[in-house]
């Protein structure tokens, strides 16, 4: 039967279940090593990276959102500030992003997996590699269905994949204080707050502060949330308070188990789970845990896959780019863009290779995933400023109060924020600057080649539309002004 481009009409999305697309999107138990490595002293770093950028983008989110209910999420807030190719540009980094991010969330699923028969098989970089090529089709093809196979993934992995695994880790880290057990960290008003005098702290500082990125990556679902002028806001802001509870809470329990400087990136949590059992005389569970936990990494991808991508057909049907982009299945689901982006990411995975190790191979996709986001993210909190003025008479379902002070307040913080992490996001980690000068110098040069090269793809595309375009109407001007004539 062939596809039609008119989709199936689906049935409408609870708060609870936004709120559990958002907790899958931003909530990754894979971030809770990195943020252990900060001891005591990451209450400090959550603490400003919630009040400088987390914060900040679920405010603007829900504004921006509540009060453009269109199609293309990002694409439309910044369009309706800049125009059109800035529009582009936004949601193709929101889009291309995702080429390194799912490697490196898959990494850490691959990572679960591995645990459950063979921990030495987490640092095999051809092991790790292959489970990301399945993962990433399997995925793929799980998203040809409507939103409502999605939503469930999405809900069932951030419950039984981040919370209940999050909860059960927290619940372990109480038990061994209370059991007496020597913690890895010390609790002192001293230790909470870091000395930032030295680069190595600034750069913690800066991983930090985006450590939840994609507040922003539901809008584009919010024609199918019930009242989305309320329930949107409602759901972000408990997605944030879960988050955040979480992620401090969790991390501070693999900060009391492993030393700092034991913890692998990719395979941490599984570690920490590993010892935890051990410890209570448990280890049954270790295999257990680790197929939730690389349950949850699937489902996570589930969710990034068609967001953003619906939002790059948005800008397909407007003409910026080639019209086999435009296409959706019965469901309305964009399939040709799913299967370009796997394609690219899956190619881009094979780095992971030709890096030393799995770990730091995990930190190359991430940072340069984080790079490209805040690009579009610079975008996003200059259109909610710009919006305030342009278009004061849209009817936000939600605004940052303190009128036009309020929305410079909160967006100009988040752009500083972004500025601060871009700049130091260009310094390789210790962890790559102690395998040698070329371990570095190719951390530089692979992240200088991905934001150039897909920060100008949209721009290339962009003005290569327009010119069709005014050729297209220089053409048929031509043709009015010079009608054809018939000799006798």
């Amino acid at each position: 039967m062939a596809e039609s481009n008119k989709p199936k009409k689906s049935s409408k999305l609870s708060v609870f279940t936004l709120m559990m697309i958002n907790v899958a999107a931003i909530m990754s138990l894979r971030s809770l090593p990195g943020l252990a490595e900060y001891g005591w002293s990451l209450i400090f770093y959550l603490t400003v990276a919630s009040l400088c950028f987390f914060i900040p983008s679920a405010l603007v989110s829900a504004e921006l959102a509540s009060g453009w209910r269109g199609e293309g999420g990002v694409y439309l807030w910044v369009k309706e500030a800049f125009g059109p190719k800035w529009g582009f540009v936004a949601i193709f980094m929101q889009w291309v992003e995702n080429l390194p991010w799912f490697p490196a969330v898959l990494a850490f699923g691959a990572s679960a997996i591995a645990y459950i028969f063979d921990p030495a098989l987490a640092e095999n970089k051809w092991f790790i590699v292959g489970v990301i090529q399945i993962a990433l089709w399997v995925t793929t093809f799980l998203n040809f269905r409507d939103m409502k196979l999605s939503a469930f993934f999405s809900s069932s992995g951030a419950i039984v994949g981040t919370i209940i695994p999050g909860i059960l880790i927290i619940v372990l880290g109480i038990v061994h204080v209370m059991s007496g057990k020597p913690l890895e960290i010390t609790f002192s008003t001293s230790a909470m707050i870091p000395d930032m005098d030295s680069l190595q702290q600034l750069m913690l500082l800066a991983a930090m502060l985006v450590s939840f990125l994609g507040m922003e990556m539901s809008a584009v679902h919010v024609n199918e949330v019930k009242n989305p002028s309320k329930n949107y806001p409602k759901a972000i802001f408990a997605a944030c308070a879960i988050i955040i509870v979480l992620s401090t809470l969790g991390s501070l329990a693999i900060a009391m188990v492993i030393p700092a400087g034991g913890v692998s990136l990719s395979a941490g949590v599984c570690q920490a789970f590993d010892k935890l059992f051990q410890i209570h005389h448990m280890p049954f569970m270790t295999p257990i845990i680790c197929f939730l936990l690389a349950y949850g990494a699937l489902t996570m991808v589930v969710t990034w896959m068609v967001g953003p991508s619906k939002g790059i057909r948005v800008v397909a049907k407007e003409g910026y780019l080639p019209k086999s982009w435009e296409k959706v299945n019965k469901y309305g689901i964009p399939t040709n863009i799913l299967i370009i982006q796997t394609s690219l990411s899956a190619i881009l995975s094979l780095v992971i290779l030709y890096m030393p190790t799995v770990s730091s191979a995990f930190m190359l996709m991430s940072a340069l995933a984080a790079q490209l986001y805040l690009i579009m993210y610079l975008l996003m909190f200059a259109a909610a400023i710009r919006l305030r003025y342009t278009h004061p008479e849209v009817k936000r379902g939600y605004t940052i109060p303190g009128g036009k002070l309020g929305i410079w307040i909160v967006s100009s913080v988040a752009m500083v924020t972004c500025l601060f992490v871009i700049a130091f996001g260009f310094i390789p980690p210790h962890a790559v600057r102690s395998q040698g000068m070329w371990s570095s110098i190719y951390y530089v040069g692979f992240l200088l080649t991905g934001v150039i090269v897909f920060t100008l793809v949209p721009l290339i595309f962009y003005h290569r539309a327009i010119r069709k375009k005014s050729q297209i109407e220089l053409s048929s001007q031509v043709a009015v002004a010079s009608p054809v004539t018939i000799e006798p």
